[in-house]
């Protein structure tokens, strides 16, 4: 499982103190044309509801649960997912992540996921809401073989804006490498301060409450494929950015709408899943969209 790490004098992993602390793991392979879970270990508040194919038994949809309904100030989480050689994954969550007022210590979350060669990861979470005061960190690294493909979006609300809510106090990071061969495909850190001046300044949020990212790693990606995915985009482009990568793209979303930035995500992830999986989009059940 995925070890605690100090960042920059900072904590990324399991604290000292103890409130829940919850495991998931899952191993999936690919046997007789088919995606299946051959071992899987969870601990609560985490739990994953029985596999699902809405497209094929190549698919394999999995949606993970947080049965304490949110996270509280000292909740880790350690999240572990293998994929065999061309096992084909979809993971989302049941819901939306809430992570609560906690002023004096942080939720922490701890992901790693290893995909072996043309073994595909589609990591798909609902989005995580931020409450005033909320401190959380995340640490996420994936170990991607040669031929594997990882696509994977985020998308988080700072404060609870239909209640006038701003997020002008607490603390979020979030952490990201990709790694290939020993080789770092992609490192990305984010980090938000909760004051006012980063949530109204203009080198901030600039008063937007929703960011999002969307990642697509493993493979080669044209200009054309980044000129298309702008294009999906129907609002003005000061809202997103289409960056290409070393071997993939990555959209990022700052706005105020989370529908909007869902759609367009939906979107370019409908474009990538027909060029580089031969697949139409297959929209979890559980989303309601």
């Amino acid at each position: 499982m995925v070890q605690p790490i100090l960042q920059n004098n900072q904590l990324i992993g399991k604290p000292d103190f103890s409130t829940w602390q919850g495991d998931l793991w899952l191993n999936y392979r690919w046997h007789n044309d088919r995606t299946e879970i051959t071992q899987a270990y969870a601990k609560a508040p985490l739990r994953i509801q029985r596999p699902f194919y809405p497209e094929s038994p190549q698919v394999c949809h999995s949606v993970m649960l947080h049965t304490a309904g949110g996270m509280v100030g000292g909740d880790h989480l350690n999240i572990q997912l293998d994929l065999q050689a061309q096992s084909q994954v979809l993971l989302t969550t049941a819901a939306a992540s809430k992570v609560y007022r906690n002023p004096n210590h942080p939720v922490t979350q701890t992901i790693e996921l290893n995909i072996a060669p043309q073994a595909c990861l589609e990591w798909l979470p609902q989005d995580t809401i931020m409450f005033n005061q909320a401190h959380y960190q995340q640490f996420m690294r994936v170990n991607l073989a040669t031929g594997g493909l990882w696509l994977a979006w985020d998308m988080t609300r700072f404060g609870r804006t239909a209640r006038e809510e701003f997020f002008t106090a607490g603390n979020w990071r979030s952490h990201t490498e990709v790694w290939q061969d020993g080789t770092p495909l992609w490192i990305d850190r984010q980090w938000l301060p909760g004051t006012p001046e980063n949530f109204h300044g203009l080198h901030g949020l600039n008063g937007c409450p929703v960011v999002g990212n969307l990642v697509f790693i493993g493979q080669e990606v044209s200009s054309t494929i980044i000129q298309d995915a702008r294009a999906l985009w129907p609002g003005p482009l000061t809202d997103i950015g289409v960056s290409r990568l070393a071997a993939g793209l990555i959209c990022r979303y700052r706005g105020h709408d989370r529908g909007a930035a869902q759609a367009w995500f939906i979107a370019v992830w409908g474009l990538l899943r027909v060029l580089f999986l031969g697949r139409v989009v297959c929209v979890p059940r559980v989303w309601g969209v």
